[in-house]
């Protein structure tokens, strides 16, 4: 197996990609899109933050050549299908989170979307990335390690097989809202949440959910740029009092 390429070095500056044509200009132009997209989400993201979303968008095209992450080869649709539409959950996460440290587990997460944006964007909370497929958690490591993220860490195996508990359990287009329940239930923390990021109203999903769970919150996303629609779907177990800002809040489509 060919050596992944070496990522490109951690945070604080814009990075510049020799041989990729990313040149000086285009960093600068990747920077404005981003810094205008997180504005645009109500995000007022810091240098250093932004800095490490294009490392890491660097370090997402790089492996890409190797690995084969994802479908988009093209840093400017990387940028607003990857970057921007995983931006959209950070609001209604930090509205969800109030400040407080957290465990966040990302279910099938690929390439690291959304849990390396969200480790990026929230460094109080703790991020898990895991992935039945062995070469997309080597990059999730790596990607902690070149980005400075003692935050992130990266699982290799099935969510079924999961001994640990956490507060959020997220996933970004996995599967089908009974099948993300049912094979993430045993994962979920006793008051935890479900967060699924899904595109148009999955109303079909959510009508074939078990009764002992229950969507009490569904949030249209609009991501800056992107000509699609986007939702976040809130759930929870049935009967466990929740602490969130969403508490008395009915799901709405």
């Amino acid at each position: 197996m060919a050596e992944p390429p070496p990522p490109p070095p951690a945070c604080g500056y814009l990075p510049r990609l020799a041989g990729e044509g990313w040149t000086e200009g285009d960093s600068l132009r990747f920077s404005n899109t981003l810094t205008i997209g997180a504005n645009a989400l109500g995000l007022a993201l810091t240098d250093d933050q932004i800095g490490r979303l294009l490392n890491y968008l660097g370090l997402l095209l790089k492996w890409n050549k190797v690995y084969n992450l994802t479908a988009l080869r093209d840093p400017e649709d990387m940028l607003t299908h990857h970057l921007l539409d995983s931006l959209a959950v950070i609001a209604p996460l930090r509205r969800h989170t109030q400040g407080r440290s957290m465990r966040l587990l990302d279910v099938g997460s690929g390439g690291g979307l959304p849990g390396i944006v969200i480790a990026i964007c929230c460094p109080e909370v703790a991020v898990t990335c895991i992935d039945a497929v062995a070469k997309k958690i080597a990059f999730v490591r790596q990607a902690a390690g070149a980005l400075g993220l003692p935050n992130l860490h990266g699982v290799h195996g099935r969510v079924e097989t999961l001994r640990d508990s956490f507060d959020v359990v997220t996933s970004r287009a996995f599967a089908a809202l009974a099948d993300f329940a049912a094979w993430s239930t045993a994962a979920l923390a006793i008051n935890g949440v479900w967060m699924a990021m899904k595109g148009k109203p999955p109303i079909d999903e959510i009508a074939a959910l078990p009764s002992n769970v229950n969507v009490f919150h569904v949030e249209p996303l609009t991501v800056p740029g992107l000509n699609a629609e986007r939702h976040l779907v809130w759930m929870r177990l049935q009967n466990q009092v929740s602490c969130d800002a969403h508490e008395n809040r009915e799901h709405e489509i």
